[in-house]
Formats: C-alpha cells, sequence, structure tokens
C-alpha cells in the first residue's frame, strides 16, 4: 500500500515538473508594441516582467465554439487531461478560430514529455532533432503534439539569466509565457484551452489581430537569425492573412532575406508548398518577389517578373501571375491543391515563355487537358480564338488560319517542349543554361523540385505522347473532385490545369470579392526596395471611403455605421481592467446570443461578443479568404 502512494506521488510529482523546474530568462514588457528591446545579457540574474499586459478572454464571445474543432485534435487533448497533465491548442489554430477561418491543422502543447506522449497513444511517433514534436494519427487524422518541457538546442532560455517569478502569478501563466516568448511571431504565441473556454494572450497578439498587423515576438532582426524559415513563414502569413508587417518586422525582411538560401532544399520546397498550394499563391509570389526571395527560390521567374517591369508591362496582368491568380480561385486551405499543379504551372509558363505560341495553339493543348478529343478541342479553341487575350511575349497571335494538321502538328511539338521545361526545376545545369536570357538577373543555381518529382510532373504534360489518336474525351463532371487530386490522380491534375489555363486564357472579368482583398503594390516596388518609411499601401480598391478607417501602415475594412473610439476607449472597452487573475468576468458578463459583428476590430473593440455562424460575418470571410 505504501509503495502504491509513493509511485502515485512521484507520478504526480513528475507532471508538476514542468512548473517547478522552469529556466527563467530576462525580458520585459512595455506600453509600445507590448514588448521591450530582447536582452541576451546572461549574466543578469533577474528581469522585469509586467503581468499587467497578460490577457484572458473568453473564446465563446470570440464566435469559437467546440463544434469548430477537429475531432482527432479533441480526442488528443480529452486523453491527456484525463491523464493528469494540462493540454492546449496553440499556434495557428487559434489564429483561425478567431479570424473565423478554418485551420490547416490543429497543433497541441502539453506539460507531458513527449515520451509520456508516445505511451498515451497507439500510433505516436517523435520526429525533429532541433525542434523535437510527437506526430499523434488520430483516425487517419495527424495531431502535432509538443511540450512545455522540450528545450532546443538554440534556445533562448540557455542564453539567458534567471528571473524572479512575479508576486501573485500563477505558476501555470509563466510556464505558457515562457514557451510563447520561444515562437516566432504574437498572432502565433495564443494558447487556447476548450474545457474552460479561455484564450490566453501574453503578447499582445489580438491587439495585432485587431490591427491586422504581424509582428515577431523578440525582435525581428534576431527572430530571423534564430530560424531563417520564420521569414518564408512571415510572407506566408501576411499573404494568406492580407497582414501588414511592423516596421521593424519589414525592416528586417530586407535585410535578412537572403539568408533562406541557407536552408536545405526539402524545407524550401515545403514552404513553397504552403505558399502556393492553399488559394494565396498570387500574393505570396508578389510578396517573395519584393522582398527578393524569389530571386533565390525561382531565379528564372523572378528575372522573368522583373524583365516584365522593365519593359513597362504590369505584374498582375502577366500570364505569369494571371495563371496563378486562377490557381488560387480555385483552392483554398481547407481545399489545398498537390504540389504536382504548381510545379506544373511554372514548366508550363516557362515552355511558353521561351516558346512564343499562337493563342489557338495553346488554347487546344488547354483543352486536351481538359479531356477534349482533338476534334472538339481544335473546333472549341477556333470558336474562343477572338476572345484569347493576349499576353507579351508568351502569345503571338489570337487567330490565324492553321489547318488541323498544323495545329496538331504544333500542340504536339509544344506538349513536348512543356514537358522539357521542367528540367529547369530539377537539374542545376539546365536552369544557368536557362538563365543566360538573363544576362544581369542574380543566378543563385537553386532547384527545389526532386527528381522523381519532375519525372511525374513530365508524364501529366505531355498529354499527347503516346500519340494524337490516344486523346479521348471522357465523360466528367466539371467540377473538382479534390479527394481523386490529393491522391495525385493524372487525369484530374490535367483537369485541373486545362481549366487554368484556359480561363487565363479567356478575358473575363476579375470577382469582384477578389478584387476588394487585392492588395495595391506598385510594380516598382517589387524590383527595388523601398526607403525604410515606404511602406505597402494595402487599402482595397473597392471599398467605399466611408468604409475605411487607417491606422499606421496599413488599412483595414470597418461596418459604414461604425463610430470610431479613441485608442484608450478601445483598449477599455476589449481589456477593462482584466488581468489573468480575473478568471472568469468576461464570461460572467455575456450579451445576447444572436449579436451581428461585421468585422474584427469591432469584435475587439466591443471586448464582448456571442458565438456566430459563418454567415453572419461577412466582412470577415471577405477580409481573410
Amino acid at each position: 500500500m505504501a509503495l502504491s502512494i509513493s509511485r502515485k506521488a512521484k507520478s504526480f510529482l513528475s507532471r508538476l515538473q514542468p512548473f517547478r523546474s522552469l529556466e527563467r530568462f530576462e525580458w520585459s514588457f512595455t506600453e509600445e508594441g507590448g514588448r521591450a528591446p530582447f536582452s541576451s545579457d546572461t549574466g543578469a540574474s533577474s528581469c522585469s516582467v509586467d503581468v499587467s499586459k497578460w490577457r484572458q478572454l473568453d473564446s465563446r464571445n470570440l464566435g469559437i465554439v467546440s463544434s469548430k474543432l477537429s475531432v482527432p485534435s479533441w480526442i488528443v487533448l480529452k486523453n491527456l487531461r484525463d491523464a493528469g497533465f494540462q493540454a492546449y491548442l496553440v499556434g495557428g489554430c487559434v489564429r483561425d478560430l478567431i479570424l473565423n477561418q478554418v485551420p490547416k491543422d490543429f497543433d497541441v502543447i502539453t506539460t507531458a514529455s513527449l515520451k509520456q506522449v508516445r505511451k498515451k497513444f497507439h500510433r505516436a511517433m517523435i520526429v525533429g532533432r532541433k525542434f523535437p514534436i510527437c506526430m499523434v494519427t488520430i483516425k487517419g487524422s495527424m495531431v502535432e503534439v509538443s511540450s512545455f518541457e522540450t528545450v532546443t538546442k538554440e534556445s533562448r532560455r540557455r542564453k539567458l539569466g534567471r528571473c524572479k517569478m512575479p508576486k501573485g502569478c500563477n505558476p501555470r501563466d509563466l510556464v505558457r509565457w515562457k514557451n510563447c516568448i520561444e515562437r516566432d511571431f504574437t498572432v502565433n504565441s495564443l494558447f487556447f484551452d476548450p474545457f474552460v473556454n479561455i484564450i490566453y494572450d501574453y503578447t499582445n497578439a489580438m491587439m495585432d489581430l485587431k490591427s491586422l498587423k504581424l509582428r515577431t515576438v523578440i525582435p525581428a532582426n534576431l527572430s530571423f537569425k534564430e530560424d531563417q524559415v520564420r521569414i518564408l513563414r512571415g510572407l506566408r502569413l501576411a499573404a494568406r492573412l492580407n497582414l501588414t508587417f511592423s516596421e521593424e518586422t519589414e525592416d528586417a525582411l530586407y535585410s535578412l532575406s537572403s539568408s533562406v538560401a541557407d536552408l536545405n532544399t526539402s524545407r524550401l520546397n515545403l514552404e513553397m508548398n504552403y505558399m502556393l498550394s492553399y488559394g494565396a499563391a498570387e500574393h505570396s509570389l508578389l510578396l517573395l518577389k519584393r522582398f527578393k526571395v524569389l530571386e533565390i527560390l525561382l531565379p528564372f521567374h523572378a528575372a522573368y517578373l522583373s524583365e516584365q517591369v522593365d519593359n513597362q508591362f504590369g505584374l498582375r496582368s502577366s500570364m505569369f501571375m494571371k495563371l496563378f491568380f486562377h490557381l488560387d480561385q480555385l483552392f483554398a486551405c481547407d481545399q489545398p491543391c498537390t504540389h504536382i499543379v504548381w510545379i506544373a504551372i511554372l514548366a508550363l509558363h516557362q515552355a511558353i515563355f521561351t516558346n512564343p505560341q499562337h493563342a489557338i495553339v495553346i488554347s487546344t493543348y488547354g483543352l486536351l487537358l481538359y479531356h477534349r478529343t482533338w476534334e472538339d478541342s481544335i473546333k472549341i479553341a477556333r470558336e474562343k480564338a477572338p476572345s484569347t487575350r493576349i499576353y507579351v511575349p508568351e502569345i503571338v497571335h489570337a487567330f490565324d488560319h492553321l489547318s488541323d494538321d498544323e495545329i496538331v502538328e504544333r500542340v504536339t511539338k509544344f506538349a513536348e517542349q512543356v514537358a522539357n521545361s521542367v528540367d529547369i526545376l530539377v537539374n542545376e545545369k539546365c536552369l544557368l543554361k536557362s538563365m543566360a536570357r538573363f544576362p544581369d538577373a542574380p543566378r543563385s543555381g537553386l532547384v527545389l523540385v526532386p527528381r522523381k518529382t519532375g519525372q511525374q510532373v513530365k508524364h501529366i504534360l505531355n498529354v499527347t505522347a503516346d500519340g494524337v489518336n490516344s486523346v479521348e474525351a471522357k465523360e466528367r463532371s466539371r467540377e473538382i473532385n479534390y479527394g481523386l487530386l490529393t491522391k495525385g490522380s493524372v487525369s484530374e491534375i490535367r483537369f485541373v490545369l486545362g481549366k487554368i489555363l484556359l480561363r487565363t486564357l479567356v478575358d473575363k472579368k476579375e470577382p469582384p470579392e477578389r478584387e476588394a482583398t487585392k492588395p495595391i503594390i506598385d510594380d516598382t516596388q517589387l524590383t527595388k526596395p523601398p526607403r525604410k518609411s515606404e511602406r505597402i499601401n494595402r487599402q482595397p480598391k473597392s471599398a467605399h471611403p466611408s468604409q475605411l478607417h487607417t491606422t499606421e501602415n496599413q488599412t483595414s475594412i470597418t461596418p459604414p455605421n461604425y463610430e470610431k473610439l479613441p485608442d484608450d476607449a478601445t483598449k477599455t472597452r476589449l481589456f477593462g481592467d482584466n488581468n489573468i487573475a480575473d478568471e472568469h468576468r468576461l464570461s460572467e458578463e455575456t450579451g445576447s446570443e444572436s449579436l451581428n459583428i461585421c468585422s474584427i476590430d469591432k469584435i475587439l473593440k466591443d471586448g464582448l461578443v456571442k458565438a456566430e455562424t459563418r454567415s453572419n460575418r461577412p466582412v470577415l470571410s471577405c477580409l481573410f479568404r
């Protein structure tokens, strides 16, 4: 009996270890931006922690309900809680839930060690050296679980001195705070406990979400030097959520963007897939170009865009950007495309740019991808020729008098050229040879695509490889089968590529909802670094002046009948005297069930917002699509 009690006590103490053995470090918060300058003085023995900046909010007042959480994440959280450990949702999934987005995935953090997590689940494995996590598979879905105990080799906790626990501070708050300071951006540093419906904010993340601003948790230069992946992640978040950068973050992006070349190609390929497969490819490419990263990742296509600007052609009206614009129309965070699609688009455009074609040839090729017969493809291409857009220098003429046999011959040759253009993405020698067209352009020599993937793309693009008579029409729906696409179905990928190419060739007006969210970036800004004081103006084109309010460095949409409050009043209405010690003040002051909210700005200004459906938040849906 005594032995049993001893074991239970030992188990209980082991679960408290993360709270007892906290390494302490120097850090302080101030009024401006919620963060004071970072100090790496390892000799310091104490620090100042302003707990008045720590906030908690009732998740139900921000429209978050349990049904928005994935079943696998609930299972992981519940099993860890039942075992006596603390467990929270953390990072991007919390941010997306607040913005009424569909999270790409759900990440969990717990006081259990990774080995303890692995023992709790049948299908779990620990991966990663620098940042180890436990990958738990539940019902075919994977949940990433990290531990408060994990200390990376480059962790700031080892570099900094100790600090005293603030008087009256809950040890659990200090654990969460110390972990959030290890994170990249403030908007990714939120913790969510769905069991008590509380969101914990230790870095003023909610205020950054209010202003749609991307800010690093620690000083940006230090953050990006610590992990270069954060540069790409920051650009991806800004593209997907239409965020602006804080001045410090933007300056650091310019000065350190070249450091992404130090990352291994597999990681770069992964980050590029995140950027281009989830419905924000066009904006991602523009930001990559603006911050001189595209010259490293895709030097040929970066040189092409620079040439477009030099020749006084608009970037967004270029064929390259239009292809990715129409890619974004078909995919989103909850319905991503396979990496094969965007790789194929890169190769397709390179082939058209290198070998300019008659519009009818490209249209016929696109229709063959779209599962048409030769006869139907040529017939429809002729009918659509007068309305085909002319892109310079890719398309020679919109219409000509080529015979059917001539069209077949040219399309067959063009299909081979498209397939062969994949080589510049997988072979360094081929890439450098192709760069001879741009003698003054930077040449990184970096190729991102593995050879095996390149062979798959070649097979898909060379639709006429088996001869003219092999291309037969297939009866199918005009809708994309996302399940087959994710599994790599050749016919489905070809169908998607054909749809994108044909939409790019046929001149149609852009959907108004996309025009409203498009950031205004002058083409010259994408090729020449701006002065420090120069910032991107993201004012939506279609918004009425009465619907806009402007803060420093950014513009966002607010309802036309909304009365803007002074900053101090805004903070009072959002947080009041609420701090981490006021456990359930927000939940006790709950109002009506159906309060209609139109923007994230008003959500934060009103503070007390009840759960809502997706349909009654139209402006949020527009802003963050």
